[in-house]
């Protein structure tokens, strides 16, 4: 793979910059090639874990699968490297092309197809075969402009392909995404790949290649260059395009945020969906069912304080306060633009009954588990309203450690309650939050409510995720000490649907799929994952 022989002083190819610019110049496309190269890396498991989820998994799956493609692109470069010049040219401008467009196709993939899982798969053997490829030719290169011994240009090389990742994986986060997103992002590096890689041949290598080559080149890059610029043009219409395949015609509002996609639909609160991450989190058809079994039945006792865990939608704060006793209701929201849309959207905040706008509502932004570390404070009521302890990033959110920290702001005879998904799809998931909720000292019990009627899907297009809506709904109720029969407040407010009656039903229902032996899940060992 690589040329172990000091070329000669006669080997060195003539450039027309000197030998020491000539070297500056490779080492400078191989730093900008492997910044490329880890944005491409950090597109798909951005992709991967916002399409299907579970964020471990899917960074393991791009990543081994990229390593073990680089060690193929570098076997197939070995025959490449008597015409290492054009060689370079060609992969750079295929790099380009298919990992410029590969959050284009992606998102395609989920909005017309559905889950892009084989997509990704696919995207990832790619593009690590090309990257493999660049080191071998990029060594052959710099041996012909520099009579340096092969272990030096191997130290240089990889210092500079070290140094350009580093580089890479820091914009990714803080200037690609938060200046361009996701789409117009990757094919910015992709143009970005082209010229440089397309710069280096048809400059610094031009007398290797012959006039055919030459006029390859030329046509290649310029057509990847054309093919990307047209693209980066048309990305707003596509994304609306794709955003309308995904959710619907009724797109009114779609943010991206540094958490996540912030997506609402529906002309007003009696068709609203609230979309967070690709998945939808509230349909105003029936999120009173789902709101109304998380919050009551923790209201049954003392609950003058009541702190709400996620619930920036402001569904669970509205249901808290309906209890004229309730003295102050502290929301901690990780992403703002949630409780910002909740306070000014007129579809949004007339489904919450405007509770931004009562004085006893606090709003927090913050992470929930750095908050309660921080807190010292005490309530009578904590209510999780936190997204789906599948999702990689919940998954602290859900750990035995995070119950603790709950357990530890409760007043002595303070409840919690915590949705924990749908125990008939999902009972692992279920059991698990129940053994971590018990791991967190606290005594619990658990129940559910029927969920969408029918088992439809949550919303048009492919919004969760390939999903059916959930059949019902599970939570779990807990408190230091043993907790009474599931019953309502005597100062509770007429409820819509949920009744005494559904819930003891519901608890008895969930009580005969109990799962035994079923291990909590910690920091340390976490233990959801999606099931089918």
């Amino acid at each position: 793979m690589i040329d172990q022989q000091t070329p000669s002083r006669r080997g060195v190819t003539r450039l027309p910059v000197r030998q020491r610019t000539g070297r500056f110049l490779v080492l400078a496309v191989v730093f900008v090639c492997a910044a490329c190269g880890l944005v491409y890396e950090l597109e798909l498991v951005a992709l991967a874990s916002y399409f299907i989820g579970d964020s471990v998994t899917q960074a393991s799956v791009v990543l081994s699968v990229m390593v073990f493609a680089m060690g193929i692109g570098s076997l197939l470069a070995k025959r490449l490297r008597t015409r290492a010049a054009v060689g370079f040219g060609l992969i750079e401008a295929a790099l380009a092309l298919v990992g410029g467009t590969s959050a284009l196709i992606l998102y395609a993939s989920f909005a017309w197809l559905g889950e892009p899982r084989y997509a990704v798969a696919g995207f990832s053997l790619a593009i690590g075969i090309l990257i493999g490829a660049e080191i071998p030719l990029l060594m052959t290169l710099i041996q012909r402009v520099d009579r340096q011994d092969a272990g030096g240009a191997v130290a240089d090389l990889f210092a500079a392909d070290y140094v350009g990742a580093l580089a890479g994986g820091l914009a990714f986060p803080f200037l690609l995404l938060p200046m361009m997103g996701q789409l117009t992002g990757a094919l910015f590096t992709g143009a970005v790949n082209a010229v440089a890689g397309g710069a280096l041949v048809l400059w610094v290598f031009r007398r290797d290649l012959g006039p055919r080559s030459r006029l390859l080149l030329i046509v290649v890059n310029g057509a990847v260059i054309a093919l990307l610029a047209t693209a980066s043009v048309l990305v707003d219409d596509f994304e609306r395009a794709a955003r309308r395949a995904v959710y619907g015609d009724e797109v009114r509002v779609a943010v991206q945020t540094e958490v996540q996609e912030i997506v609402l639909t529906g002309p007003g609160s009696g068709s609203l969906g609230l979309y967070l991450g690709g998945r939808l989190r509230v349909s105003s058809r029936d999120e009173h069912r789902y709101h109304e079994a998380l919050v009551h039945p923790a209201m049954n006792g003392a609950h003058r304080r009541v702190l709400i865990l996620g619930g920036g939608d402001g569904l669970a704060a509205r249901e808290v306060l309906r209890y004229p006793d309730v003295t102050s209701v502290t929301v901690v929201e990780l992403d703002p633009a949630v409780t910002r849309l909740a306070r000014t959207d007129p579809g949004l905040s007339a489904l919450n009954g405007h509770a931004y706008g009562d004085p006893r509502l606090t709003a927090v932004t913050g992470d929930a588990f750095a908050w309660l570390r921080a807190t010292h404070d005490r309530y009578d009521v904590v209510i999780s309203d936190l997204p789906d302890p599948g999702i990689t990033a919940s998954t602290k959110l859900y750990a035995a450690e995070f119950y603790g920290l709950v357990a530890g702001a409760l007043e002595p005879d303070g409840r919690l309650v915590v949705h924990a998904g749908a125990p008939s799809s999902r009972p692992r998931t279920f059991w698990t939050v129940e053994a971590s909720v018990r791991a967190g000292g606290l005594v619990t019990r658990p129940y559910r409510v029927e969920g969408r009627a029918g088992g439809l899907t949550a919303g048009p297009g492919h919004a969760t995720g390939g999903a059916e809506a959930p059949r019902d709904w599970g939570f779990v109720l807990a408190a230091r000490q043993p907790v009474g029969r599931l019953a309502m407040d005597s100062g509770a407010p007429t409820l819509r649907t949920l009744g005494e009656r559904e819930l003891l039903a519901g608890r008895r229902a969930v009580e005969r799929v109990r799962q035994h032996g079923v291990l909590p899940s910690t920091l340390v060992h976490p233990r959801y994952w999606e099931e089918t």
